[in-house]
């Protein structure tokens, strides 16, 4: 396994363990199963393991596991405070002590606010006085490092990294979303300033696994010997600021392949062959695109506050990921829709700026509409009106 250094100089697996997607067995997590992986993955070097507070019986399982096997000392937890529940200074206190007796321990080595979408959530937790909070529980080492983890335009990111001296924090970044959410913009950002990063999706959901044929045969002559996932984490190992990668292992094999991947892979690796091939098999896994759309950003700021590429990569999503336009769509209106100012297509007044700074000459407001009809539906437009609601009253 190689390492990379965490602000402070601790060495962190740059393969780290993603504990949402356990196996579950009769509605909860098949504990000997996940034991067994979890076990495998330490005794081959990783050593941090990712779960949250809203990952039904993740806590308590990595919390038990650790325990059993008296191996909490040769592992970093990471785990999350649900900031969008929380109202006040008493209920992040509950639980978080609430996180700490699930995983059996006194200490989080790395503790995030978790899923950021808007800079008003920071403002929010501020007023809470959860700056004093991170302080105090710092100061008696319950918690060792603070970061957020974020959902949201790469602006908003870039003000949240320079709103506070974070630690660390964890992004959504992959060779598809590479100028979607923080992007690479965000990614340099951060390490411009020191902060190490940790990357969720990084294969997207499975995506960049189950390439098209036209993809896989590309990578098959390529020379490289890569499979589709090997190709996406090396992608992003081969960037120095990216400090650990997070995979979602649910099989000893899957476990084992990937740390044979992160044992070689080292930033600085990839040739201008290799950048030329993520290229084409990115371009054929886009010629199923709705709009094309590059994620540059020229179109932006919308002055009625629409998030023009965000609709446009979810909407293009839909049609990469057919099997899953549920989860596209939740993933969309979460990200979108539960800011303190959503930033929908509907909102768009048809001013013509967008379409004027274009670089690809699209259009813009006729694809606006189509991207809000596809994903937003009634029935989720029903189900948002309905949670903001509910979310004003708390």
């Amino acid at each position: 396994m190689k390492y990379r250094s965490d602000r402070y100089g601790k060495q962190i697996s740059q393969l780290g363990y993603g504990c949402m997607r356990f196996t579950r067995k009769g509605g909860s997590i098949d504990y000997e199963k996940a034991k067994k992986e979890i076990m495998r993955g330490i005794e081959l070097g990783i050593n941090y393991y990712d779960t949250a507070y809203i990952y039904p019986g993740s806590e308590e399982c990595l919390g038990r596991i650790l325990e059993e096997e008296h191996c909490r000392d040769k592992v970093y937890i990471a785990t999350k405070l649900p900031q969008y529940i929380m109202r006040s200074a008493k209920s992040i206190d509950k639980t978080f002590n609430e996180e700490l007796e699930r995983l059996r321990t006194d200490y989080i080595d790395y503790y995030l606010m978790h899923m950021f979408t808007d800079y008003a959530e920071w403002e929010n937790l501020k007023k809470l006085g959860i700056e004093e909070w991170i302080r105090s529980r710092k100061e008696e080492g319950s918690i060792r490092n603070i970061g957020f983890s974020y959902h949201g335009n790469t602006e908003t990111f870039l003000k949240l990294l320079n709103a506070y001296d974070w630690d660390f924090c964890q992004i959504q970044y992959n060779y598809l979303d590479e100028t979607s959410q923080a992007g690479r913009k965000g990614l340099e950002a951060a390490q411009q300033k020191g902060v190490p990063v940790i990357i969720m999706e990084p294969l997207r959901g499975g995506k960049l696994v189950d390439l098209p044929d036209k993809a896989r045969e590309e990578l098959k002559n390529s020379g490289t010997g890569y499979t589709p996932a090997e190709l996406g984490l090396r992608w992003l190992w081969n960037q120095p600021g990216v400090t650990c990668v997070l995979s979602g292992m649910n099989s000893i094999g899957m476990v084992e392949e990937n740390v044979r991947v992160a044992s070689s892979a080292d930033a600085g690796d990839f040739t201008p062959e290799t950048f030329e091939l993520v290229d084409r098999i990115k371009k054929i896994i886009r010629e199923r695109e709705k709009v094309g759309c590059t994620g540059c950003r020229y179109c932006m700021p919308c002055p009625k506050g629409v998030d023009i590429p965000a609709a446009f990569h979810s909407y293009n999503l839909m049609f990469l990921e057919k099997n899953n336009k549920r989860r596209v769509r939740l993933e969309y209106i979460q990200n979108v829709g539960m800011r303190s100012e959503p930033a929908f297509p509907s909102q768009c007044v048809g001013c013509g700026k967008c379409e004027a700074h274009c670089p690809q000459h699209l259009p813009i407001r006729e694809k606006l509409k189509e991207a809000d009809r596809a994903l937003r539906p009634p029935h989720f437009r029903v189900g948002l009106a309905v949670a903001r609601k509910i979310l004003k009253r708390k």
